[in-house]
């Protein structure tokens, strides 16, 4: 047998009615539900199973949703007795795997992520960031590209290295339009604006990463019982107050989620189990390595059904 990777999916993953069979279903989804309408003192239950779709796309209210999900999903799934080797988690995916490392308890995430939401949203003024996601380009070719418009247009960064011919840019409004302009010579054969409300995981977001900074220092981390595989670098950290720090880091640094699979995967990982709403890194894992297995949990069937053997 292999070793197993628990991974949590991101902003972006999220639909309305996640959750909502294994709140139905399992006591043990219920109980985090209602932890987290408790510790927030709105209903993110609510927000989850039933919207409104434009009420749940705003960051602040996506990132506290999609965390109570894949937590949810987790301790019904704990049930069945799986023990990951390793976790990781795509952008606010890393929140998830720190509740499963046991470094963050979960009402202190749940409040955490929806301040990161709110200073990720504070941090520029509406209309000037942006993100795009470029389909075919290569990696050096990219950064580079980004480089020259940084230095001529306005900032522009790598945001997200997803997958062989997936990586987001993010940055001022112009200098995202100048590398959609200019793609081809990075080898793009599509750029695609994305719907978000900031320029994520680029330097401008410095003010969201100084305020998030001071609210986890107020929470405890504890380190952690398996390995972390963090987005910063892709490396695996168990220190608690490294993961702290990294989590100030990541706000503005590139999801570097190919490097973490490929290190997974040079760790002997041989079966993925994506734990929250949809498939998105399902879809990214298999882009990387088609022999990957990968299992996703997302819904109280899949609890229950999972094959893992």
């Amino acid at each position: 047998m292999g070793k197993i990777a628990f991974v949590f999916p991101g902003q972006g993953a999220q639909a309305v009615g996640m959750g909502k069979d294994a709140y139905e279903r399992f006591e043990a989804s219920r109980d985090i539900f209602d932890r987290a309408d408790k510790a927030l003192g709105f209903s993110v239950s609510g927000l989850s199973f039933e919207g409104p779709d434009e009420e749940l796309r705003q960051t602040a209210n996506t990132q506290p949703a999609l965390l109570t999900t894949s937590v949810a999903l987790l301790e019904a799934f704990k049930q069945r007795g799986v023990k990951p080797d390793y976790v990781a988690g795509h952008s606010l995916g890393e929140y998830s795997a720190l509740v499963a490392a046991g470094v963050l308890a979960f009402d202190d995430a749940v409040r955490l992520v929806r301040s990161r939401g709110l200073f990720m949203e504070q941090a520029v003024p509406g209309g000037q960031g942006a993100m795009a996601a470029t389909l075919g380009a290569e990696r050096e070719a990219l950064e580079a590209l980004c480089r020259d418009v940084s230095a001529t247009v306005g900032l522009v960064e790598l945001a997200n290295v997803n997958c062989p011919g997936q990586i987001v840019v993010s940055g001022t409004a112009a200098g995202v339009a100048a590398v959609a302009e200019r793609g081809k010579e990075a080898g793009a054969k599509r750029v695609i604006p994305l719907d978000v409300s900031g320029p994520f995981h680029s330097s401008l977001m410095r003010p969201a990463a100084d305020k998030l900074a001071g609210e986890l220092a107020k929470v405890e981390f504890k380190d952690a019982a398996v390995p972390v595989v963090v987005n910063v670098d892709a490396k695996p950290v168990t220190d608690g107050n490294a993961l702290r720090e990294l989590l100030v880091k990541q706000v503005v640094s590139p999801v570097l989620w190919e490097d973490t699979v490929k290190f997974l995967l040079s760790e002997g990982v041989d079966t993925f189990v994506e734990i929250g709403s949809g498939t998105v890194l399902a879809g990214l894992i298999k882009k990387i390595d088609k022999s990957a297995r990968v299992v996703s949990v997302n819904s109280a069937a899949a609890v229950a059904e999972a094959e893992l053997a």
